[in-house]
């Protein structure tokens, strides 16, 4: 690194730092490699499918923690380990208790005896405050279905940035809600180039979000431990590549844990070969899920 100012300047000198910055590439590796040895101090297993879940079994109690940069969320059978975890986190790096989970990166979370709610509401909100139209018509459904968008085919949009940020806010938004996953995979295919009529699909999107803002999923309390899958595919439905899209979703017992819309890497020569790519991706995600319930 380069010398603070007020050192002299001497040639052939360079600085050692004792402890990573903040701001700096390898801050947040080094973050992460303290809290993960300090979980494993504690007694915790790092999760063989996602690195960021860690387990903490014994023959009285069960806790998972899951870590996202500096975000804790924290689940056990015994409110007695809970304290004493929480107690050693704040020896160690001076946390803050926020309390039962309620709100957590934008996502809203309700618990009864039914199950797990989540949504977004908050932030559908101010994705349609931002955009001026918290006051718009709602729609029915989010594209037409024989809506087929392509890469010139009408003028430029005047502000592509805007357009930009608004697809990546809901690319966020389908955290929780799937049926717009579809929709905002076709608009993400466009942001080098956005034009008007890319920004017209948009705008519909929002319109329907207007219909439905709290709507999100639900996590029964009384679902089965088994997983069902469905999977499928158009053929060629790009009109620029002639590349297909892969559809699929993951149920636990009858909560919906895992979707995906996304086009497909390559150019199938029939409806089968893209129905069998689609089912191959499926296969992958079921078996990573797997794993994550075997880590449970």
């Amino acid at each position: 690194m380069d010398l603070p100012p007020g050192l002299p300047n001497q040639n052939n000198k360079v600085c050692k730092l004792l402890k990573s910055l903040y701001g700096l590439k390898q801050a947040s590796r080094q973050w992460f490699e303290k809290l993960s040895n300090s979980l494993i101090s504690y007694g915790f297993s790092q999760g063989k499918s996602d690195c960021s879940l860690f387990i903490k079994k014994s023959t009285t109690s069960f806790m998972a923690l899951i870590v996202y940069v500096d975000d804790v969320l924290l689940a056990s059978d015994s409110l007695q380990d809970i304290e004493l975890l929480k107690k050693f986190l704040d020896e160690q790096f001076t946390i803050k208790d926020l309390g039962p989970l309620k709100y957590f990166l934008g996502l809203e979370v309700a618990r009864s005896h039914t199950g797990i709610s989540l949504c977004q509401r908050k932030y559908t909100l101010d994705i349609l405050q931002d955009t001026s139209l918290i006051g718009s018509k709602p729609a029915a459904f989010p594209m037409e279905s024989n809506l087929k968008l392509a890469i010139d085919d009408s003028a430029p949009y005047e502000d592509p940035s805007s357009y930009r940020k608004l697809v990546g806010r809901l690319l966020y938004l389908t955290i929780t809600k799937p049926d717009i996953a579809y929709s905002v995979q076709v608009l993400s295919q466009f942001l080098a180039k956005p034009t008007v009529n890319h920004h017209k699909a948009a705008i519909r999107v929002l319109r329907y979000l207007k219909a439905t803002p709290g709507q999100g999923l639900l996590f029964s309390s009384s679902s089965e431990l088994q997983l069902k899958a469905f999977s499928d595919s158009d053929w060629a439905s790009c009109i620029d590549t002639r590349k297909s899209i892969t559809g699929f979703v993951v149920f636990l017992g009858n909560s919906l844990i895992s979707w995906k819309s996304k086009k497909q890497a390559t150019i199938s020569r029939s409806s089968a070969e893209a129905e069998y790519r689609a089912l191959a991706t499926t296969t992958c995600e079921i078996q990573w899920l797997l794993h994550a319930l075997q880590d449970l």
